[in-house]
């Protein structure tokens, strides 16, 4: 059976992805809609769907409006994110609100997730259409809790590892989960190997979320992409401050709250002195070791599913490049 690699599929999706135009009117409804998927991105979904399916079938270009379904919606989050946040920037350009207004990115987000209903439905096989529309309808609500524990946590300070985890778990992973479990029924695989997937989804999205606070941190910003300590600046609740505040005792403890408070503080300093105290309670091996975890735990997952190891060996691949980004 024919397999396709992930930056195989990558092309062929974006290609998909581009051609898809919105010729209705009105023009101020669909254009930042055009604008916010020709900014490209990683495409890590829909790629993860195309290689759920492949493991099982060879037909790939049967599901890209699934896998279009999937990204559509994934933007709007970050459409509707980004006015959340007050963000200005999204991958080099100025996001919607900014460009338009806060109620073209309000509507805008909101017909990007129509559409990305009626892409998962359209041409699904009349056999998947329940099961696939549940878990499409289910992760939905799901990343809206996570967004909404997200913003809980911003004016507490004692958020526990646990309750961090099961928001990534709801924010970041069940998105990828499902990608690959739509795809994995789509091409017709057991329940068992589709709930598998799943799982093997949740565990790498928690690895990568992970990662991300490990990056924000001690990144190499020409690596990441992003400037290093936004997340130290805004005292966002990362695995990395949350375990600080666990772990840290005495003057350390003392000094990291006090940074938490300050209002008025040099950019510099404070990335440098929040730092400092990150390395001195370890916090990066505890990060390490965390990612690790969910990182082999995923693996396990993938080894399980019942399908000949070759054919994984692709997903593999896209995983492990995904996890590279610390090296």
């Amino acid at each position: 059976m024919k397999q396709l690699d992930s930056e195989e599929l990558m092309k062929r999706i974006h290609a998909y992805i581009e051609q898809l135009s919105y010729s209705r009117e009105p023009k101020g409804l669909y254009d930042p809609i055009e604008y916010v998927l020709a900014l490209g991105g990683k495409r890590l979904r829909p790629v993860l769907m195309l290689l759920a399916y492949n493991l099982y079938r060879e037909d790939v270009e049967s599901i890209f409006s699934q896998a279009a379904g999937i990204e559509t919606y994934h933007n709007f989050t970050l459409l509707h994110d980004d006015l959340m946040d007050n963000a200005d920037m999204r991958r080099g350009k100025p996001v919607v609100h900014k460009k338009w207004n806060e109620n073209t990115a309000i509507l805008s987000g909101d017909a990007m997730l129509i559409l990305s209903y009626q892409f998962m439905m359209n041409q699904c096989p009349p056999e998947h259409v329940q099961e696939v529309m549940e878990i499409f309808g289910r992760t939905a609500l799901e990343v809206c809790e996570g967004q909404q524990w997200d913003m809980e946590f911003e004016s507490r300070n004692d958020v526990t590892v646990g309750e961090y985890i099961e928001m990534i778990r709801l924010k970041t992973s069940v998105l990828l989960a499902a990608a690959l479990k739509i795809g994995a029924v789509l091409g017709g695989a057991s329940s068992a190997d589709a709930q598998k997937l799943y799982d093997f989804g949740i565990r790498m999205g928690l690895a990568f979320q992970l990662q991300d606070d490990y990056l924000d941190v001690y990144g190499n910003p020409a690596v990441f992409g992003k400037k290093i300590g936004g997340d130290i600046l805004c005292n966002k609740k990362t695995y990395m401050l949350i375990t600080a505040l666990e772990q840290a005792k005495g003057e350390n403890r003392e000094e990291l709250l006090r940074w938490l408070k300050t209002a008025d503080f040099v950019p510099e300093e404070k990335i440098a002195a929040v730092t400092a105290i990150y390395n001195k309670v370890g916090i990066a091996g505890y990060c390490d070791a965390q990612i690790e975890k969910y990182y082999q735990e995923g693996l396990q997952l993938l080894n399980e599913v019942d399908v000949d190891d070759a054919r994984k060996e692709n997903l593999r691949i896209f995983v492990h490049h995904l996890m590279e980004r610390k090296l």
